[in-house]
């Protein structure tokens, strides 16, 4: 018997195959272009992924504080201040200059703070404070993007040494690539949403 590629829509399917029967509010995702200049796809594909952790946590809120499994105190709101002190760190400390723009979740005392929180303290207003911080890097990293002249505008990093826009996109785009998986498996221990 051959393998039917039209199956019945009442068969089991991957995780993957549910992507657009989750009615949550959000961004729409996969909106970037396919085709065309650099620039723009890039964009598009880091737009798509920051796009992706909001439909991760849609819908949830003191159970963004909800840990993974111990001994980890991985959380969809460690995430969210996490993500929120990379877009600072490399679109406004590193690539724009401003080197008073330091990390608001962690610090050299405590570099592992946007993840190592209290979760009681994980209140209506904390959950605001990082979704608007996380909201503010943003707006800047896109404002940044979009006046760059080019993707070799470059700045000066610690770690890396010169680095381009070009593999700042890049690198955040892996950065909540892998984030999002983890934001998959937290969603789905929270309230057994999967496939978003």
């Amino acid at each position: 018997m051959a393998v039917d590629d039209h199956a019945d829509a009442t068969e089991l399917r991957r995780r993957s195959d549910v992507l657009d029967e989750t009615p949550l509010p959000g961004p729409g995702r996969f909106t970037g272009p396919a085709t065309g200049d650099e620039l723009p796809m890039l964009a598009g594909f880091l737009a798509d992924q920051r796009a992706t952790l909001v439909l991760r946590c849609a819908g949830l809120e003191e159970e963004l504080a909800a840990r993974s499994a111990e001994p980890s105190t991985l959380s969809l709101l460690g995430l969210v201040r996490h993500l929120a002190d990379v877009e600072r760190h490399w679109f406004r400390e590193i690539l724009a200059g401003q080197r008073d723009a330091r990390p608001l979740f962690s610090s050299p005392a405590s570099p592992d703070g946007d993840f190592d929180f209290d979760e009681a303290s994980a209140t209506p207003a904390a959950v605001a404070e990082a979704w608007e911080a996380w909201r503010a890097a943003v707006a800047f990293s896109d404002r940044f993007t979009a006046e760059a002249p080019h993707l070799d505008v470059s700045g000066d990093d610690a770690w890396r040494g010169k680095v381009s826009l070009r593999w700042v996109l890049i690198h955040l785009i892996e950065e909540y690539a892998r984030h999002n998986g983890h934001a998959d498996l937290l969603r789905e221990r929270i309230d057994g949403t999967r496939g978003l």
